[in-house]
């Protein structure tokens, strides 16, 4: 009898309704399972169609932002321009002579008018940098011819006799081939802040060669000071735009905060990079490090050519 039990149990279990029930409720599973993957899956695409819709939005942003700072800083350009002109007549007395007090007041308008003036023109490339329709132009060029330029530039601006502006001799630095313009506006924004916040002592201009790490070389323009200094906490933030570090010096002379963001990415599209040593009360050292040669990617106008022997 129990035997006949046993039997009977074994046929139940390998009964064909039975087997039919377990596959359909494995079915229905694979498909409870196929539901909810088909639903994350449009779930990642609605969030991916948003992310695509948001990024859309970021572009036509920064490119409105973009033409905006452009449009407003060549109309700003022409009165610059008039104020600069009109107050350089009055200063040369050509309507007739001026009062000490006069004086005074038109060459504060003349400064103010150049101070705009370098905002102006720091916002446009800025906007050009942001919008990607700033060139990069390399040609062959000697260290020396940009060290002269910059040298006879800074001549006029030299007020203070307590600060001394040294070029050094750059020794064993080969002929460059990168975009001089945008190298030398690199060098006049460490040079001109390294003026305005050096009260006496030096400014020094210097250049070395080394490896890049890439079988090429690198020069590393290094601008020092003797002035203020910059804290520790500032070093990383000094590069971005508008920043600006608190100090009484600081509040005296005012700046846009646009300079060292500029130059930073001046230097990033001649495949370079920017860095700063600095400690208050003892100096700072600006520098930028670009290849000799321009990397090939980065070149958008010229043609290399081999410098003459």
């Amino acid at each position: 009898m129990t035997r006949m039990n046993d039997t009977t149990a074994t046929a139940t279990d390998d009964d064909p309704a039975t087997l039919r029930q377990a596959l359909a409720a494995a079915r229905a599973q694979i498909d409870a399972l196929q539901t909810e993957l088909d639903e994350t899956n449009r779930g990642v695409l609605a969030l991916y169609a948003e992310l695509d819709t948001q990024a859309q939005q970021l572009r036509q942003a920064t490119e409105l932002k973009s033409r905006f700072l452009a449009y407003m800083s060549h109309e700003f350009r022409t009165p610059i321009a008039s104020v600069r002109s009109l107050t350089r007549l009055l200063l040369d007395r050509v309507d007739g002579p001026l009062t000490p007090e006069q004086e005074k007041q038109i060459t504060f308008i003349r400064h103010t008018a150049e101070e705009f003036a370098d905002m102006v023109n720091d916002l446009l490339d800025l906007a050009k940098v942001e919008a990607g329709r700033i060139d990069v132009s390399p040609a062959w060029f000697e260290l020396v011819d940009l060290f002269a330029a910059l040298r006879g530039m800074f001549k006029p601006l030299l007020v203070n006799p307590d600060v001394q502006l040294i070029f050094e001799e750059p020794q064993g630095v080969p002929q460059l081939f990168t975009d001089d313009a945008k190298l030398s506006q690199i060098l006049r924004n460490f040079i001109s802040n390294a003026l305005k916040f050096t009260a006496h002592g030096e400014v020094r201009v210097s250049a070395t060669v080394g490896p890049d790490g890439h079988g090429g070389e690198e020069i590393t323009f290094s601008v020092s000071d003797s002035g203020i200094g910059i804290a520790r906490e500032f070093h990383d933030a000094i590069f971005q735009d508008f920043t600006q570090i608190g100090s009484p010096v600081q509040k005296r002379l005012r700046g846009t905060g646009l300079g060292l963001s500029l130059s930073k990415r001046l230097a990033e599209l001649l495949g370079g990079r920017v860095a700063l040593r600095s400690e208050p009360g003892v100096g700072s050292m600006f520098s930028v490090s670009v290849p000799a040669r321009l990397p090939e990617p980065l070149r958008s106008v010229a043609t290399m050519q081999e410098p003459a022997a």
